[in-house]
């Protein structure tokens, strides 16, 4: 496995590393978020393990994604023309694309997961980026 990440630039080790802390508090907020919601009205939503596992695994798919872009960034750089970084581009986001469409379906369809909190994570590191940004302008 080091040999793998041996390979990756520092620049998508940062940047991975700042996604997956920031993905991670948005995913405590969202279980704190559900837990109140959960206090409020019992009955209509849940505060169970299915939370729980839905936010850890839909953040896991969540950061997976930004690092696979991130490594689809780096080869398309390192490509030798534009038609072929073009051609890595659209291919790494129609994969990347298709695994978050497969988690979301897996995370309203399988039982162990509970939808909102499966798929909420994914907006959580664009959702932190674009709060990066802002704070550092203001």
């Amino acid at each position: 496995m080091g040999g793998l990440l041996d390979k990756v630039q520092p620049a998508v080790k940062k940047e991975t590393r700042r996604v997956t802390i920031m993905t991670a508090a948005g995913i405590v907020v969202m279980w704190i978020v559900f837990a109140i919601l959960h206090a409020v009205w019992p009955d209509m939503v849940p505060f169970d393990y299915t939370v729980i596992l839905g936010g850890l695994a839909g953040g896991a798919i969540a950061v997976l994604n930004f690092f696979l872009m991130g490594l689809m960034v780096q080869s398309a750089t390192e490509a030798a023309d534009d038609e072929a970084a073009k051609a890595k581009v659209k291919a790494s986001y129609s994969q990347r694309l298709l695994l978050q469409m497969l988690w979301v379906i897996a995370a309203i369809v399988a039982p162990c997961f509970q939808f909102a909190a499966g798929i909420v994570p994914l907006f959580l590191p664009s959702f932190g980026i674009k709060l990066t940004g802002f704070m550092k302008k203001v």
